[in-house]
Protein backbone atom coordinates (compact mmCIF):
# COMPACT_ATOMS: atom_id res chain seq x y z
CA UNK A 1 0.00 0.00 0.00
CA UNK A 2 1.22 3.72 -0.84
CA UNK A 3 0.59 6.40 1.47
CA UNK A 4 0.36 9.84 0.45
CA UNK A 5 1.09 12.44 3.51
CA UNK A 6 -0.49 15.89 2.42
CA UNK A 7 1.09 18.87 3.95
CA UNK A 8 -1.29 21.57 3.31
CA UNK A 9 -1.83 25.00 4.35
CA UNK A 10 -5.01 26.21 5.13
CA UNK A 11 -7.44 29.31 5.62
CA UNK A 12 -9.51 28.94 8.35
CA UNK A 13 -13.16 28.76 7.99
CA UNK A 14 -12.01 29.18 4.17
CA UNK A 15 -14.49 25.89 3.01
CA UNK A 16 -14.52 25.99 -0.66
CA UNK A 17 -10.56 27.20 -0.77
CA UNK A 18 -9.65 23.96 1.97
CA UNK A 19 -11.67 21.50 -0.20
CA UNK A 20 -10.04 22.48 -3.77
CA UNK A 21 -6.62 22.27 -1.85
CA UNK A 22 -7.80 18.92 -0.40
CA UNK A 23 -8.86 17.61 -4.24
CA UNK A 24 -5.66 19.16 -5.47
CA UNK A 25 -3.85 17.36 -3.20
CA UNK A 26 -5.69 14.11 -3.62
CA UNK A 27 -4.92 14.24 -7.86
CA UNK A 28 -1.67 14.52 -6.93
CA UNK A 29 -1.53 11.09 -4.81
CA UNK A 30 -3.72 9.63 -7.28
CA UNK A 31 -0.90 10.36 -10.12
CA UNK A 32 2.08 9.10 -7.73
CA UNK A 33 0.47 6.14 -6.99
CA UNK A 34 -1.25 6.69 -3.47
CA UNK A 35 -4.05 3.66 -2.41
CA UNK A 36 -4.59 6.41 1.04
CA UNK A 37 -3.67 10.11 0.76
CA UNK A 38 -3.43 11.59 4.87
CA UNK A 39 -4.80 15.15 5.61
CA UNK A 40 -3.79 16.99 8.94
CA UNK A 41 -6.18 17.54 11.81
CA UNK A 42 -9.43 19.88 11.14
CA UNK A 43 -8.18 20.25 7.73
CA UNK A 44 -11.42 21.07 6.43
CA UNK A 45 -11.81 23.66 7.98
CA UNK A 46 -8.37 24.73 9.11
CA UNK A 47 -6.64 24.53 12.59
CA UNK A 48 -7.17 26.08 15.03
CA UNK A 49 -11.00 27.46 14.82
CA UNK A 50 -11.44 28.38 18.32
CA UNK A 51 -14.53 29.53 19.00
CA UNK A 52 -16.00 29.43 15.95
CA UNK A 53 -16.23 25.75 17.01
CA UNK A 54 -19.07 26.78 19.25
CA UNK A 55 -21.42 27.73 16.09
CA UNK A 56 -23.69 25.72 15.36
CA UNK A 57 -23.67 27.11 11.84
CA UNK A 58 -19.63 26.77 11.60
CA UNK A 59 -20.04 22.71 12.29
CA UNK A 60 -22.73 22.14 10.05
CA UNK A 61 -20.88 24.01 7.84
CA UNK A 62 -18.15 21.39 8.01
CA UNK A 63 -20.10 18.59 7.72
CA UNK A 64 -21.57 19.26 4.71
CA UNK A 65 -18.30 20.39 3.11
CA UNK A 66 -16.95 17.01 3.98
CA UNK A 67 -20.03 15.49 2.39
CA UNK A 68 -19.49 17.33 -0.34
CA UNK A 69 -15.43 16.13 -0.41
CA UNK A 70 -16.42 12.56 -0.79
CA UNK A 71 -18.87 12.71 -3.45
CA UNK A 72 -16.29 14.67 -5.85
CA UNK A 73 -13.30 12.47 -4.87
CA UNK A 74 -12.31 9.07 -7.34
CA UNK A 75 -14.32 6.63 -5.59
CA UNK A 76 -11.23 3.98 -5.68
CA UNK A 77 -8.85 6.30 -3.18
CA UNK A 78 -9.17 6.61 0.70
CA UNK A 79 -8.75 9.52 2.29
CA UNK A 80 -8.30 10.42 5.85
CA UNK A 81 -9.14 14.45 6.14
CA UNK A 82 -9.44 15.99 9.87
CA UNK A 83 -12.89 18.15 11.21
CA UNK A 84 -15.04 18.52 13.76
CA UNK A 85 -17.91 16.18 14.57
CA UNK A 86 -21.40 16.20 16.52
CA UNK A 87 -21.54 14.02 19.23
CA UNK A 88 -23.98 11.68 19.14
CA UNK A 89 -24.18 11.11 22.71
CA UNK A 90 -26.79 13.02 24.99
CA UNK A 91 -24.14 13.81 27.71
CA UNK A 92 -20.75 15.01 27.22
CA UNK A 93 -19.39 17.95 25.33
CA UNK A 94 -21.28 18.49 22.01
CA UNK A 95 -18.09 18.04 19.72
CA UNK A 96 -15.65 15.51 18.64
CA UNK A 97 -12.33 16.17 16.98
CA UNK A 98 -12.71 13.94 14.42
CA UNK A 99 -10.86 12.28 11.70
CA UNK A 100 -12.82 11.33 8.45
CA UNK A 101 -12.34 8.50 6.55
CA UNK A 102 -13.60 9.28 2.79
CA UNK A 103 -13.83 6.50 -0.27
CA UNK A 104 -16.67 5.46 -2.47
CA UNK A 105 -18.35 8.45 -2.61
CA UNK A 106 -18.81 8.14 1.37
CA UNK A 107 -17.81 8.98 4.89
CA UNK A 108 -16.66 5.41 5.69
CA UNK A 109 -15.64 5.89 9.05
CA UNK A 110 -14.59 8.25 12.10
CA UNK A 111 -11.59 8.04 14.10
CA UNK A 112 -11.90 10.16 17.13
CA UNK A 113 -8.83 12.67 18.97
CA UNK A 114 -8.80 10.81 22.84
CA UNK A 115 -6.01 13.18 24.40
CA UNK A 116 -7.31 16.91 24.60
CA UNK A 117 -4.46 19.43 25.56
CA UNK A 118 -5.30 22.48 27.58
CA UNK A 119 -1.89 23.25 28.49
CA UNK A 120 0.31 26.54 26.58
CA UNK A 121 -1.64 28.08 23.31
CA UNK A 122 -3.97 24.48 23.37
CA UNK A 123 -7.59 24.29 24.88
CA UNK A 124 -9.25 21.76 23.60
CA UNK A 125 -11.19 20.38 26.27
CA UNK A 126 -13.20 23.49 25.93
CA UNK A 127 -14.62 22.55 22.74
CA UNK A 128 -14.40 18.75 22.11
CA UNK A 129 -15.31 15.30 24.17
CA UNK A 130 -12.35 12.77 24.59
CA UNK A 131 -12.48 9.24 22.88
CA UNK A 132 -13.02 6.52 24.37
CA UNK A 133 -13.53 3.93 22.08
CA UNK A 134 -11.16 2.66 19.99
CA UNK A 135 -10.91 0.95 16.51
CA UNK A 136 -8.87 0.18 13.05
CA UNK A 137 -9.02 1.62 9.64
CA UNK A 138 -8.99 -1.95 7.55
CA UNK A 139 -9.04 -0.65 3.55
CA UNK A 140 -6.75 -2.25 1.09
CA UNK A 141 -5.91 -5.75 3.21
CA UNK A 142 -4.07 -3.60 5.87
CA UNK A 143 -4.77 -2.55 9.51
CA UNK A 144 -4.00 0.95 10.44
CA UNK A 145 -3.82 2.79 13.54
CA UNK A 146 -5.46 6.50 12.97
CA UNK A 147 -4.12 9.12 15.94
CA UNK A 148 -4.89 12.71 15.75
CA UNK A 149 -2.14 14.84 17.13
CA UNK A 150 -1.67 14.76 21.19
CA UNK A 151 -2.58 11.07 20.75
CA UNK A 152 1.01 10.13 20.24
CA UNK A 153 2.06 13.00 23.23
CA UNK A 154 0.97 11.14 26.11
CA UNK A 155 4.54 11.11 27.11
CA UNK A 156 6.65 14.36 26.62
CA UNK A 157 9.84 15.51 28.51
CA UNK A 158 9.12 18.85 29.83
CA UNK A 159 11.71 21.13 30.52
CA UNK A 160 9.51 22.72 33.31
CA UNK A 161 10.19 21.52 36.38
CA UNK A 162 6.65 21.89 38.11
CA UNK A 163 5.15 19.05 35.27
CA UNK A 164 4.82 15.55 34.65
CA UNK A 165 6.01 13.49 31.91
CA UNK A 166 3.16 11.84 31.39
CA UNK A 167 -0.06 14.46 31.50
CA UNK A 168 -2.99 11.73 30.85
CA UNK A 169 -4.25 9.03 32.24
CA UNK A 170 -4.81 7.25 28.80
CA UNK A 171 -2.78 5.72 26.32
CA UNK A 172 -4.70 5.72 23.01
CA UNK A 173 -1.60 3.74 21.20
CA UNK A 174 -1.47 1.22 24.24
CA UNK A 175 -5.44 0.79 23.33
CA UNK A 176 -4.82 0.53 19.83
CA UNK A 177 -1.66 -1.89 19.97
CA UNK A 178 -4.02 -4.42 20.94
CA UNK A 179 -6.02 -4.68 17.67
CA UNK A 180 -2.52 -5.12 15.97
CA UNK A 181 -1.97 -2.50 13.36
CA UNK A 182 0.58 -2.53 10.83
CA UNK A 183 1.23 1.08 10.85
CA UNK A 184 0.42 4.43 13.08
CA UNK A 185 -1.00 7.39 11.17
CA UNK A 186 -1.06 10.26 12.94
CA UNK A 187 -2.79 13.24 11.85
CA UNK A 188 -1.49 16.60 13.51
CA UNK A 189 -1.82 20.52 13.16
CA UNK A 190 1.47 20.89 15.91
CA UNK A 191 2.40 24.44 16.06
CA UNK A 192 6.06 25.39 15.66
CA UNK A 193 8.97 25.88 18.67
CA UNK A 194 12.31 26.00 18.01
CA UNK A 195 13.41 24.66 21.27
CA UNK A 196 11.12 21.58 20.86
CA UNK A 197 11.88 20.22 16.96
CA UNK A 198 14.38 17.71 18.56
CA UNK A 199 11.65 16.46 21.06
CA UNK A 200 9.08 16.30 19.26
CA UNK A 201 10.73 14.20 16.34
CA UNK A 202 11.89 12.23 19.19
CA UNK A 203 8.12 11.24 19.79
CA UNK A 204 7.57 9.77 16.71
CA UNK A 205 10.94 7.71 16.80
CA UNK A 206 10.09 6.75 20.17
CA UNK A 207 6.76 5.53 19.43
CA UNK A 208 7.78 3.76 16.03
CA UNK A 209 10.62 1.83 18.57
CA UNK A 210 8.37 1.51 21.34
CA UNK A 211 5.87 -0.41 19.36
CA UNK A 212 7.75 -1.88 16.75
CA UNK A 213 5.28 -0.19 13.91
CA UNK A 214 6.12 2.29 11.26
CA UNK A 215 4.81 6.19 11.59
CA UNK A 216 3.37 8.52 9.53
CA UNK A 217 3.33 11.64 10.25
CA UNK A 218 1.28 14.37 8.85
CA UNK A 219 1.34 18.12 10.16
CA UNK A 220 -0.41 20.94 9.01
CA UNK A 221 1.95 24.08 7.23
CA UNK A 222 1.75 27.93 7.60
CA UNK A 223 1.09 30.35 9.71
CA UNK A 224 -2.70 30.92 11.30
CA UNK A 225 -2.16 34.87 13.00
CA UNK A 226 0.32 34.30 15.62
CA UNK A 227 0.28 29.94 15.49
CA UNK A 228 3.07 29.27 12.71
CA UNK A 229 2.77 25.17 11.95
CA UNK A 230 6.52 24.09 10.18
CA UNK A 231 5.15 21.16 8.67
CA UNK A 232 7.86 18.22 8.57
CA UNK A 233 5.70 15.09 8.28
CA UNK A 234 7.78 12.20 7.97
CA UNK A 235 7.62 8.21 7.80
CA UNK A 236 9.35 6.42 10.22
CA UNK A 237 10.70 2.85 10.55
CA UNK A 238 9.61 0.41 12.85
CA UNK A 239 13.27 0.50 14.22
CA UNK A 240 12.61 4.44 15.04
CA UNK A 241 14.74 5.52 12.23
CA UNK A 242 13.81 8.53 9.95
CA UNK A 243 12.95 7.25 6.10
CA UNK A 244 11.13 10.28 5.02
CA UNK A 245 11.08 13.79 5.66
CA UNK A 246 8.71 17.04 4.26
CA UNK A 247 10.51 20.27 4.40
CA UNK A 248 9.58 22.90 6.73
CA UNK A 249 7.47 25.84 5.77
CA UNK A 250 5.92 25.37 2.75
CA UNK A 251 3.42 22.75 1.34
CA UNK A 252 4.62 19.60 -0.28
CA UNK A 253 3.48 15.70 -0.36
CA UNK A 254 5.70 12.33 0.66
CA UNK A 255 4.51 9.24 -0.58
CA UNK A 256 6.06 6.23 0.83
CA UNK A 257 5.38 2.23 0.54
CA UNK A 258 4.38 0.17 3.46
CA UNK A 259 6.46 -2.91 2.11
CA UNK A 260 9.39 -0.78 1.86
CA UNK A 261 8.94 1.25 4.95
CA UNK A 262 9.01 -1.69 6.84
CA UNK A 263 11.47 -3.44 5.19
CA UNK A 264 14.18 -1.13 4.96
CA UNK A 265 15.98 0.70 8.19
CA UNK A 266 17.87 3.02 6.64
CA UNK A 267 18.58 6.35 8.18
CA UNK A 268 18.12 9.68 6.09
CA UNK A 269 19.66 12.86 6.42
CA UNK A 270 16.30 14.04 7.70
CA UNK A 271 16.87 12.84 10.94
CA UNK A 272 19.33 15.56 11.58
CA UNK A 273 17.96 18.53 12.86
CA UNK A 274 17.70 21.87 11.10
CA UNK A 275 19.62 24.86 12.16
CA UNK A 276 17.85 26.64 15.24
CA UNK A 277 18.70 30.26 13.62
CA UNK A 278 17.60 29.68 10.03
CA UNK A 279 14.58 27.72 11.46
CA UNK A 280 13.64 31.07 13.20
CA UNK A 281 13.56 32.88 10.09
CA UNK A 282 12.16 30.65 7.79
CA UNK A 283 9.30 31.07 11.00
CA UNK A 284 9.23 34.53 10.81
CA UNK A 285 9.00 34.67 7.12
CA UNK A 286 6.40 32.21 7.24
CA UNK A 287 3.98 34.21 9.44
CA UNK A 288 4.86 37.64 8.19
CA UNK A 289 3.54 36.15 4.51
CA UNK A 290 0.68 34.26 5.92
CA UNK A 291 -0.57 36.81 8.55
CA UNK A 292 -0.67 39.42 5.19
CA UNK A 293 -2.13 36.69 2.69
CA UNK A 294 -4.84 35.48 4.81
CA UNK A 295 -6.15 38.82 5.65
CA UNK A 296 -6.14 40.24 2.56
CA UNK A 297 -3.22 42.78 2.84
CA UNK A 298 -0.32 43.15 0.50
CA UNK A 299 2.10 46.38 1.64
CA UNK A 300 3.48 47.05 5.25
CA UNK A 301 4.92 50.02 7.17
CA UNK A 302 7.58 50.01 10.14
CA UNK A 303 9.68 52.62 11.97
CA UNK A 304 13.49 52.19 10.74
CA UNK A 305 15.36 53.41 13.08
CA UNK A 306 18.68 52.46 12.74
CA UNK A 307 18.77 49.82 15.31
CA UNK A 308 19.01 46.24 15.09
CA UNK A 309 15.02 45.14 15.91
CA UNK A 310 13.84 47.51 13.23
CA UNK A 311 16.50 46.04 10.79
CA UNK A 312 15.81 42.85 11.41
CA UNK A 313 12.00 42.75 11.09
CA UNK A 314 12.86 45.00 7.64
CA UNK A 315 14.68 42.03 6.33
CA UNK A 316 12.37 39.68 7.03
CA UNK A 317 9.49 41.69 5.85
CA UNK A 318 10.84 42.58 2.47
CA UNK A 319 11.60 39.28 2.36
CA UNK A 320 8.05 37.39 2.82
CA UNK A 321 6.39 40.32 1.27
CA UNK A 322 8.91 41.88 -1.04
CA UNK A 323 10.49 45.32 -1.10
CA UNK A 324 8.16 46.87 -3.69
CA UNK A 325 5.19 46.14 -0.55
CA UNK A 326 6.87 47.88 2.06
CA UNK A 327 7.27 52.19 2.74
CA UNK A 328 9.05 52.85 6.05
CA UNK A 329 9.47 55.70 7.71
CA UNK A 330 12.80 57.43 9.47
CA UNK A 331 11.91 59.51 12.30
CA UNK A 332 14.58 61.19 14.02
CA UNK A 333 14.45 63.63 16.69
CA UNK A 334 17.22 65.65 18.01
CA UNK A 335 18.56 62.82 20.32
CA UNK A 336 19.37 60.50 17.63
CA UNK A 337 22.77 60.20 15.89
CA UNK A 338 23.65 61.46 12.14
CA UNK A 339 24.67 57.77 11.94
CA UNK A 340 21.76 55.76 12.98
CA UNK A 341 19.75 57.80 10.47
CA UNK A 342 22.28 57.06 7.93
CA UNK A 343 22.76 53.42 8.89
CA UNK A 344 18.99 53.42 8.81
CA UNK A 345 18.69 55.12 5.24
CA UNK A 346 21.78 52.92 3.50
CA UNK A 347 19.25 49.43 4.60
CA UNK A 348 16.75 50.73 3.29
CA UNK A 349 19.03 51.17 0.02
CA UNK A 350 20.40 47.69 0.19
CA UNK A 351 16.78 46.08 0.16
CA UNK A 352 15.03 48.64 -2.07
CA UNK A 353 12.52 49.52 0.19
CA UNK A 354 10.67 53.03 -0.32
CA UNK A 355 11.46 55.42 3.05
CA UNK A 356 11.09 58.81 3.99
CA UNK A 357 12.56 61.26 6.78
CA UNK A 358 10.17 63.05 8.91
CA UNK A 359 11.65 64.27 11.74
CA UNK A 360 9.80 64.88 14.83
CA UNK A 361 11.90 67.51 17.03
CA UNK A 362 9.57 69.96 15.78
CA UNK A 363 6.76 68.05 16.97
CA UNK A 364 8.25 67.50 20.07
CA UNK A 365 8.83 70.69 21.24
CA UNK A 366 5.08 71.47 20.72
CA UNK A 367 4.22 68.79 23.15
CA UNK A 368 6.56 70.50 25.35
CA UNK A 369 5.25 74.19 25.00
CA UNK A 370 1.53 72.44 25.41
CA UNK A 371 2.75 70.58 28.26
CA UNK A 372 4.70 72.94 30.17
CA UNK A 373 1.53 74.97 32.22
CA UNK A 374 1.22 71.56 33.58
CA UNK A 375 4.68 70.31 33.83
CA UNK A 376 6.06 73.43 35.12
CA UNK A 377 9.50 73.22 35.91
CA UNK A 378 9.70 69.31 36.54
CA UNK A 379 13.00 67.77 35.40
CA UNK A 380 12.49 65.67 32.02
CA UNK A 381 11.96 61.94 32.50
CA UNK A 382 9.91 58.77 31.21
CA UNK A 383 7.32 60.98 30.14
CA UNK A 384 9.00 63.07 27.56
CA UNK A 385 10.48 59.89 26.17
CA UNK A 386 7.41 58.42 25.94
CA UNK A 387 6.17 61.36 24.11
CA UNK A 388 8.63 60.72 20.97
CA UNK A 389 7.64 57.03 20.96
CA UNK A 390 3.97 58.33 20.76
CA UNK A 391 4.70 60.81 18.04
CA UNK A 392 6.57 58.25 15.81
CA UNK A 393 3.83 55.61 16.48
CA UNK A 394 1.21 58.44 15.67
CA UNK A 395 2.83 59.38 12.43
CA UNK A 396 3.82 55.64 11.43
CA UNK A 397 -0.58 54.96 11.92
CA UNK A 398 -1.36 57.50 10.07
CA UNK A 399 0.90 55.86 7.32
CA UNK A 400 -1.11 52.20 7.85
CA UNK A 401 -4.76 54.38 7.56
CA UNK A 402 -4.08 56.69 4.43
CA UNK A 403 -2.14 53.98 2.46
CA UNK A 404 -3.84 50.67 3.73
CA UNK A 405 -0.38 49.35 4.79
CA UNK A 406 -0.31 47.36 8.53
CA UNK A 407 2.26 48.22 11.13
CA UNK A 408 4.62 45.95 11.88
CA UNK A 409 5.72 45.98 15.54
CA UNK A 410 9.82 45.60 15.91
CA UNK A 411 10.08 45.15 19.74
CA UNK A 412 12.14 41.53 20.97
CA UNK A 413 10.69 39.49 23.84
CA UNK A 414 13.49 40.59 26.15
CA UNK A 415 12.19 44.52 25.85
CA UNK A 416 8.43 43.34 25.63
CA UNK A 417 9.46 41.27 29.17
CA UNK A 418 10.71 43.71 31.55
CA UNK A 419 8.39 46.58 29.84
CA UNK A 420 10.81 48.33 28.61
CA UNK A 421 8.56 49.93 25.37
CA UNK A 422 6.07 52.77 25.45
CA UNK A 423 2.66 51.89 24.69
CA UNK A 424 0.80 53.66 21.81
CA UNK A 425 4.09 54.41 20.45
CA UNK A 426 6.50 51.59 20.03
CA UNK A 427 4.37 48.84 20.63
CA UNK A 428 1.69 50.06 18.68
CA UNK A 429 1.46 47.53 15.37
CA UNK A 430 -0.97 44.94 13.50
CA UNK A 431 1.64 42.25 13.76
CA UNK A 432 4.76 41.75 16.41
CA UNK A 433 7.46 40.11 14.26
CA UNK A 434 9.95 39.60 16.70
CA UNK A 435 8.18 39.80 20.12
CA UNK A 436 8.77 35.89 20.62
CA UNK A 437 12.93 36.53 19.69
CA UNK A 438 14.94 37.34 22.62
CA UNK A 439 17.56 40.29 21.80
CA UNK A 440 20.55 37.73 21.68
CA UNK A 441 18.48 35.78 19.30
CA UNK A 442 17.90 38.86 17.28
CA UNK A 443 21.40 39.73 16.82
CA UNK A 444 21.83 35.84 15.69
CA UNK A 445 18.91 36.29 13.01
CA UNK A 446 21.21 39.63 11.99
CA UNK A 447 23.82 37.83 10.87
CA UNK A 448 22.07 35.29 9.42
CA UNK A 449 20.48 37.40 7.19
CA UNK A 450 23.67 38.94 5.89
CA UNK A 451 24.82 35.44 5.12
CA UNK A 452 24.89 36.24 0.97
CA UNK A 453 26.20 39.35 1.23
CA UNK A 454 25.03 42.65 3.40
CA UNK A 455 21.12 43.28 4.01
CA UNK A 456 21.85 44.45 7.49
CA UNK A 457 24.62 47.44 7.59
CA UNK A 458 27.48 46.29 10.15
CA UNK A 459 26.94 49.54 12.17
CA UNK A 460 23.91 48.28 12.99
CA UNK A 461 24.58 45.22 14.27
CA UNK A 462 28.10 46.35 16.13
CA UNK A 463 26.98 49.70 18.19
CA UNK A 464 25.68 49.50 21.35
CA UNK A 465 21.94 49.37 21.45
CA UNK A 466 20.11 52.39 22.78
CA UNK A 467 16.50 53.54 22.63
CA UNK A 468 17.65 57.43 21.73
CA UNK A 469 15.21 58.95 23.32
CA UNK A 470 17.71 61.30 25.66
CA UNK A 471 21.09 62.12 25.54
CA UNK A 472 23.53 59.45 25.42
CA UNK A 473 21.05 57.05 26.13
CA UNK A 474 21.88 52.93 26.16
CA UNK A 475 20.12 50.24 27.12
CA UNK A 476 22.67 49.08 29.57
CA UNK A 477 21.49 52.26 31.76
CA UNK A 478 18.64 50.51 33.08
CA UNK A 479 19.14 46.55 32.32
CA UNK A 480 21.67 44.38 32.80
CA UNK A 481 23.79 42.70 29.56
CA UNK A 482 21.55 41.12 27.37
CA UNK A 483 23.71 37.85 27.54
CA UNK A 484 22.76 38.02 31.35
CA UNK A 485 18.97 39.20 31.11
CA UNK A 486 17.93 36.59 28.12
CA UNK A 487 19.14 34.28 30.46
CA UNK A 488 17.46 35.14 33.51
CA UNK A 489 14.40 35.75 31.11
CA UNK A 490 14.13 32.20 29.79
CA UNK A 491 14.21 30.34 32.89
CA UNK A 492 11.72 32.46 34.65
CA UNK A 493 9.20 32.62 31.39
CA UNK A 494 9.95 29.73 29.70
CA UNK A 495 11.46 26.85 32.67
CA UNK A 496 9.18 28.59 35.00
CA UNK A 497 12.02 28.20 37.31
CA UNK A 498 11.65 30.42 40.80
CA UNK A 499 13.81 32.91 41.55
CA UNK A 500 16.40 30.97 43.56
CA UNK A 501 16.55 28.09 40.99
CA UNK A 502 17.28 31.33 38.92
CA UNK A 503 19.94 32.66 41.08
CA UNK A 504 21.30 29.22 41.47
CA UNK A 505 21.96 29.15 37.18
CA UNK A 506 25.17 31.74 38.08
CA UNK A 507 23.30 34.98 38.87
CA UNK A 508 22.84 37.43 41.67
CA UNK A 509 20.00 37.08 43.70
CA UNK A 510 19.25 40.70 44.08
CA UNK A 511 19.49 40.88 39.90
CA UNK A 512 17.11 38.21 39.41
CA UNK A 513 14.79 39.40 41.46
CA UNK A 514 14.70 42.99 39.91
CA UNK A 515 13.99 41.67 36.19
CA UNK A 516 11.54 39.03 37.35
CA UNK A 517 9.50 41.95 39.33
CA UNK A 518 9.76 43.98 36.36
CA UNK A 519 8.42 40.93 34.41
CA UNK A 520 5.61 40.56 36.67
CA UNK A 521 4.63 44.71 37.06
CA UNK A 522 4.53 45.12 33.02
CA UNK A 523 1.66 42.42 32.41
CA UNK A 524 -0.55 45.25 31.75
CA UNK A 525 1.07 46.43 28.57
CA UNK A 526 1.81 42.52 26.93
CA UNK A 527 -2.02 42.60 27.25
CA UNK A 528 -2.60 45.35 24.79
CA UNK A 529 0.42 44.13 22.59
CA UNK A 530 -0.87 43.13 18.87
CA UNK A 531 -0.82 39.24 17.85
CA UNK A 532 2.88 38.21 18.67
CA UNK A 533 4.51 35.29 15.67
CA UNK A 534 5.04 32.43 18.40
CA UNK A 535 8.45 30.85 17.93
CA UNK A 536 9.07 29.49 21.31
CA UNK A 537 7.08 27.22 23.76
CA UNK A 538 6.07 29.96 25.92
CA UNK A 539 5.25 33.15 23.86
CA UNK A 540 3.65 36.13 25.49
CA UNK A 541 0.08 36.19 24.44
CA UNK A 542 -2.82 32.72 24.81
CA UNK A 543 -0.28 30.70 25.50
CA UNK A 544 0.36 32.32 29.04
CA UNK A 545 -2.34 33.47 31.07
CA UNK A 546 -1.80 35.53 34.09
CA UNK A 547 -3.46 37.67 36.09
CA UNK A 548 -3.26 41.46 35.68
CA UNK A 549 -4.13 42.18 38.54
CA UNK A 550 -2.32 40.61 41.58
CA UNK A 551 0.13 40.67 43.94
CA UNK A 552 2.18 37.58 43.66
Amino acid sequence: MKIALAQVNYLIGDFGGNRSKIKGAVSEAMSRGADLVVFSELAICGYPPLDLLERKEFIQACMHSMEILAGELDPEIGVLVGGPEFNPNKDGKLLFNSAFFLNQGKIRQVFRKTLLPTYDIFDEYRYFEPNRTFRILEFRNRKLAVTICEDLWDEQPFDNEFSRSRLYTANPLEELAVLKPEAIINMAASPFAHRKMEVKQSIFTGKAARYKLPVLYCNQVGAQTELIFEGGSMAVHPDGKVAAKLPLFREDMLVTDLEDLTGSASEISANLIPDRIGTIADALVCGIRDYFRKLGFKTATLGLSGGIDSAVTLALAAEALGPDNIHVLLLPSQYSSGHSVNDAASMAKNLGVRYDILPIEMLFNQFRETLRPLFGELPEDIAEENIQARIRGTLLMALSNKFGNILLNTSNKSETAVGYGTLYGDMSGGLSVLGDVYKTDVYRLAHYLNRDGEVIPEPIISKPPSAELRPDQKDSDSLPPYEVLDQILEAYIERQLPVEKVAELGHELQLVTRVIRMVNQNEYKRYQTPPILRISSKAFGTGRRLPLVARY
